[in-house]
């Protein structure tokens, strides 16, 4: 025994048993007030009847399960089991798809997942520096770049000479998540390139780019963001997000009868663009790790040609943060929308809601 193999007994150690499997879960609730005497908590605006200006409520109750079948190939599942409390279509399961991947340069994922398109694509919401994601967020994924979607995408990175970049192609159907077919035979393209400019300030340039048919008429999107993240003292950190985008908003465009369309879908077209400066303070008093400060502001138009109607949207929030990598969390803050018009009976009305927010992440 003594001629045998010395590290034959670490190799046995270090074999790895396949299925490997990893339970995610994340639940987060809030207090919600209307500071707006006439606007519900919602955001709706109430010409007459009564108004609900404080509720409790169940933002997100997420179960997920991340599965290694092999050294390559991986399948993950997520559910949002807080839409329960309202219609469940087109909604509760989130993340369904598998990758594969061959090596750094090229990976395979099919099924529904959020494809690359931005910098929130990429950062899930419980380790957001804001209550929630952009209002540009979440109009994209109505028109199918953004938010969960069906289809496959190729992903990969290497290195331009000294510059790390990563890189996504993506192929949608882009009619959202959870629906029995693509609503036409068009398809969405897009692709996201990150160049890493500086390792030591984490400055990050992203580029995105789509085109696509819906209906048999042509659509596109773009956008630009950059993040950077700067350690100001040993305790103290400062990181920044700016993100544009624009594109054709053939939701809204579909979403009007045909009679009283104006122009074609090329006219209806949104953009936006939000800065989002976050402050950190290591604390590690006890059971509370880190304070930290926000405030994103936000202007977004839904169609900027036609009919503008300019939506500006101001976040400030402060968060207790406890455990490491957000496992609890405790958010207060504003959100505070101001249109160019106000229009009543609508969502679509100058409001000031007050939020605290409980998070907790498995």
């Amino acid at each position: 025994m003594a001629q045998g193999d010395v590290n034959h007994g670490e190799e046995i150690k270090n074999v790895v048993k396949y299925p490997e499997f990893q339970f995610k879960g994340l639940f987060q609730a809030r207090y919600l007030q209307s500071l707006s005497s006439d606007v519900d908590v919602s955001g709706l605006q109430h010409s007459t009847g009564d108004v609900v200006q404080s509720t409790f409520d169940i933002k997100r109750m997420r179960v997920g399960l991340n599965t290694k079948l092999s050294e390559a190939t991986e399948v993950v599942i997520l559910v949002n089991l807080a839409d329960f409390k309202s219609d469940t279509k087109g909604k509760v399961l989130e993340n369904a798809y598998a990758k594969y991947t061959f090596n750094k340069y090229f990976a395979v994922t099919g099924g529904q997942f959020r494809p690359a398109f931005g910098i929130e694509e990429l950062v899930p919401v419980d380790i957001i520096k804001s209550f929630d994601f952009s209002n540009q967020y979440y109009e994209f994924g109505k028109n199918g770049w953004t938010s969960f979607q069906i289809g496959a995408s190729l992903t990969g990175s290497f290195d331009a000479g000294k510059v790390p970049v990563s890189y996504a192609f993506s192929l949608l159907n882009g009619n959202g998540k959870n629906v029995e077919m693509d609503k036409d035979n068009g398809k969405q393209y897009s692709t996201r390139w990150v160049f890493a400019l500086s390792k030591e300030y984490k400055i990050n340039l992203g580029l995105n780019g789509g085109i696509g048919k819906v209906f048999k008429e042509d659509v596109f999107a773009v956008g630009a963001d950059i993040t950077s993240d700067f350690k100001l003292t040993d305790k103290m950190t400062f990181d920044l997000q700016i993100e544009y985008k624009q594109g054709t908003n053939h939701n809204l465009y579909f979403s009007i009868p045909a009679d009283q369309r104006i122009g074609n879908v090329a006219d209806y077209q949104m953009r936006g663009v939000y800065f989002l400066p976050n402050l950190r303070y290591l604390i590690n008093y006890k059971k509370l790790t880190a304070l930290e400060a926000s405030c994103r502001y936000e202007r977004f138009d839904p169609s900027y040609k036609i009919n503008s109607n300019l939506r500006q949207t101001y976040t400030p929030m402060i968060s207790l943060e406890f455990g490491k990598a957000y496992t609890g969390r405790i958010e207060l803050g504003f959100e505070m929308d101001r249109f160019d018009r106000s229009i009543p009976d609508t969502t679509t009305y100058n409001d000031n809601l007050f939020i605290i927010q409980f998070q907790c992440r498995l």
